[in-house]
């Protein structure tokens, strides 16, 4: 389903989805698929409203799968529910953005570093064909997907379920800050365009040098948060000041 049309669905009033009943775990997960599929494309921007009583009629639903389904991308960062106010697609200014990569940089460096010694070869294989696909792609939008598949494989060797659902939900939140530093930064004059943080983040990753992929994703993550303060405008003495109880020990 297109977003014009979806979006069209939420604004506009209910349009029924031909087909047989389906069971109401798995609708909840089409539900949820769908949306999920649309804020990370960056086609229903942060901030828009959701009306569950349409999605409910357009996909010939009762209320429970919908809530469900919103429930569930609700854990993963994507939706913000709210009684009696209803939901809409989360989103995050420039200061919460900002706590939230300074987490990353911390987080995210454990996660790989426990990640690459169980890295197979076939693993590795794999990411060393996103990063070639990388390094050609000409869409803005294909190179933001590929680039959150990439990283989010790099990480899939750590077994640790916890971590994983934190660092996913850190992408999330911050999906559309990252669209924009690349737009505005790598993609500027074009596309394609080479990332060299992705050449020796996967040089790390095949000479199998956890400590090293840990450096160099951590200075990966911090490149982009040192550039959404720089477009924030924000001192760092001014950003220390409402928010050192939630951010001042998250530094590397």
């Amino acid at each position: 389903m297109s977003i014009e049309k979806y979006s069209s669905v939420l604004r506009d009033g209910p349009d029924s989805v031909a087909g047989a009943p389906e069971d109401g775990r798995l609708l909840s997960e089409r539900i949820a698929a769908e949306i999920r599929s649309a804020v990370l494309s960056g086609e229903m921007r942060p901030g828009m409203r959701i009306r569950q009583e349409l999605l409910a009629a357009h996909f010939s639903a009762s209320r429970i799968p919908v809530r469900e389904a919103l429930k569930q991308l609700e854990n993963e960062g994507l939706v913000v529910l709210a009684p009696n106010r209803g939901a809409w697609i989360a989103d995050v200014n420039s200061e919460e953005s900002i706590e939230v990569y300074k987490i990353r940089e911390v987080v995210e460096p454990l996660a790989i570093l426990e990640s690459v010694p169980y890295l197979t070869d076939a693993d590795i294989d794999s990411l060393d064909a996103m990063v070639r696909e990388l390094e050609t792609a000409t869409s803005l939008e294909d190179y933001i997907q590929l680039d959150r598949q990439f990283h989010l494989r790099t990480y899939s060797g750590a077994g640790m379920r916890q971590l994983l659902a934190m660092v996913e939900r850190f992408w999330n939140s911050t999906q559309h800050f990252r669209r924009k530093f690349v737009n505005e930064t790598f993609a500027k004059d074009g596309l394609p365009f080479s990332d060299p943080q992705h050449l020796l983040l996967m040089q790390a990753i095949r000479a199998r040098d956890a400590e090293a992929a840990q450096v160099v994703v951590c200075l990966h993550i911090r490149r982009t948060r040192l550039a959404i303060e720089r477009g924030a405008g924000a001192s760092p003495r001014s950003r220390r000041g409402a928010s050192a109880p939630r951010a001042s020990k998250l530094t590397v």
